[in-house]
Order: C-alpha cells, then sequence, then structure tokens
C-alpha cells in the first residue's frame, strides 16, 4: 500500500471524489471509486465518500493499493463453442451460456479467448493481455455470436467499427407480459447499481444507451422481442427490460419471476445474440453471421407458446 497526496487545483471545484482522483491520478473512474467506499480517500483529514464534492485548494490523501498482477491468457476447451466463420482477419464464435468473453477477476470459468487458444486459433495482440483480440464482449449468462479479431489491422477496424455503432447488433429476448408500445425504443442512462455490485441500474448519471425492440410473437405470460443495440452498454437490454417492468425471463438478478423460471427449466436469462453483421475489415464487403437458440432457450420457448407459463 502507497499514499500519494495533491491539492485539488481551481478546475476541479465542485467535482465528485472519483472524478477528481481520477483525472489527477490517471486512474478509472471505478477504480477511483473503489479506493474511496473501501475507505482509502481522505479530504482535510475526514474520510470522504466518491460521491463527495471536492474544493479548490483542500488537501486529498490518497491510500493506493497494491497494483493487482495481469491476467493472462489460459488455453482451455470450451464444450459447445462452435466456430462459425474464420479467415485471417477475424474468427466468429457461437458462444455457450456460461463462458466469459475473457479472463477477469473473480471469474474461474472457461472464456471465449481461452477456447480459441486451445483450439489453436492466433489472436490479435493488441489490447490488455487477457483481452488480446477482444473487440466485443457477452455476458456470461448470454449465448450467441461474436468476433474476435485476429489480424492487428482488423482488431483496430472492428474496435472502430463498434465505438461508431455502424456495426449492427440483433438480438432475441423473451420478456414477462407484453411491452407498449408493441415496437418501441428505450433510451435512459446505465451505470453500475451502488446497492448491488456486479449489476447495473438506470441512472440520471449514467452512459447514454439506446435500446431498439419490436414484439414478435405475444403470449399469455411473456413475448418474444427482436431487439437491436444502438449503444453497447453492460447489461443493457436486461437493464432496460427490467426498467420497463418487462424483464427478460429467468433473469433472477433484475427481477425476473423465479416460479415461471423454474416451470421453463431455465437457470439464466432469456437473452440470444442472433445476428451480428458489419463492413469486413479488408474487404469492406458487408458480412453477417446468426445462432440459432441453444437447447435450453429453444425449450422454454415452446413452454411459452404451449401455454405453460
Amino acid at each position: 500500500m502507497s499514499e500519494r497526496s495533491f491539492f485539488v487545483p481551481e478546475g476541479l471545484e465542485g467535482e465528485r471524489v472519483d472524478t477528481a482522483l481520477s483525472r489527477m491520478l490517471g486512474l478509472s473512474r471505478s477504480q477511483a471509486a473503489q479506493i474511496a467506499v473501501d475507505g482509502g480517500v481522505v479530504v482535510d483529514g475526514a474520510a470522504a465518500g466518491k460521491s463527495d464534492r471536492v474544493r479548490a485548494g483542500v488537501r486529498i490523501d490518497v491510500a493506493m493499493p497494491e497494483p493487482k498482477a495481469p491476467l493472462s491468457i489460459v488455453a482451455e476447451p470450451v464444450p459447445g463453442m462452435r466456430v462459425i466463420y474464420d479467415d485471417e482477419a477475424f474468427v466468429v464464435v457461437d458462444k455457450p451460456v456460461g463462458v466469459a468473453a475473457h479472463a477477469a477477476a473473480g471469474w474461474k470459468g472457461p472464456t471465449v479467448i481461452g477456447g480459441l487458444a486451445a483450439a489453436g486459433y492466433g489472436i490479435a495482440t493488441s489490447g490488455a493481455a487477457e483481452r488480446q483480440g477482444i473487440v466485443q464482449r457477452l455476458d456470461v449468462g448470454t449465448s450467441g455470436v461474436m468476433v474476435v479479431a485476429k489480424g492487428e489491422h482488423a482488431y483496430s477496424v472492428l474496435k472502430r467499427a463498434f465505438k461508431d455503432r455502424t456495426v449492427s447488433k440483433t438480438y432475441h429476448a423473451l420478456v414477462q407480459g407484453l411491452p407498449d408500445p408493441v415496437v418501441g425504443t428505450i433510451e435512459a442512462p446505465i451505470g453500475r447499481n451502488p446497492k448491488r455490485d456486479g449489476l447495473y441500474a438506470v441512472r440520471r448519471d449514467g452512459k447514454h444507451a439506446v435500446t431498439h425492440y419490436e414484439v414478435l410473437e405475444a403470449h399469455r405470460g411473456a413475448s418474444l422481442l427482436e431487439v437491436h443495440l444502438e449503444t453497447g452498454r453492460t447489461h443493457q437490454i436486461r437493464v432496460h427490460m427490467s426498467a420497463t417492468k418487462h424483464p427478460c425471463v429467468g433473469d433472477l438478478s433484475y427481477g425476473a419471476d423465479p416460479t415461471l423460471a423454474r416451470r421453463l427449466g431455465l437457470e439464466r436469462q432469456w437473452l440470444h445474440a442472433v445476428k451480428l453483421g458489419f463492413e469486413h475489415p479488408e474487404t469492406g464487403e458487408w458480412v453477417e453471421f446468426e445462432s440459432a437458440y441453444p437447447d435450453d432457450l429453444a425449450t422454454a420457448l415452446e413452454g411459452i407458446r404451449a401455454g405453460e407459463a
């Protein structure tokens, strides 16, 4: 543990503690917030919370945590992960549920990157060691189509395409009830849930997020939606549907009915990335890739269609 101290410049007058730390110490906002939550921030001799406001000229003392050893890629076969497409620029996979895109602190399970390494696929070296080649992510509990860059140029182009929102991302979601209107757009900022670690919520101070949806099938207990993401925030579809009182079926973390999930045999949210389209980073040609519903989602949907909900 090391300590850093500084006086707040006039340009940061009125900023939150986590914002001030982020700008002065080169930390991410979440890292700075965690230090404050852990009691590591003292402002003019008094402990400060992450959302407290700072005044110009005050002294801030920060207890800096020891840097963690970087994560690395562990080559490990991933049962059920299928390669949909492969060329010199990128590889497209059908990611099963229960698989993370890449290694992360606290995650001990299989990863897409580890599965590709075990299968002998070379990937781009750009990005952090554990995230090399990653230009998009799917939640551990979300299945479907996902692209990983193999070449450095492809990594740069695809990363930019996702940032510029020129990639077409199509999901299917089975949600509780019937959204009104049946074709609509949800535009609400998303940020970390202050009361539940690892989850997100609609927050006034969150990041801009836009979700477009259309009801494909309406049944007694649930509706099947086609969803297009304009932005790509963590848990975006799950958060937006929960905020409109239509959580994804089986998504207990975001308020879904556990009884319904149990009747349908679901152990995760009913959410699947069915299609991904983008310009090929080398040829410029528009390419699209699709993924069929996995067995657990298909079975649950048939249960809804049969009136079991």
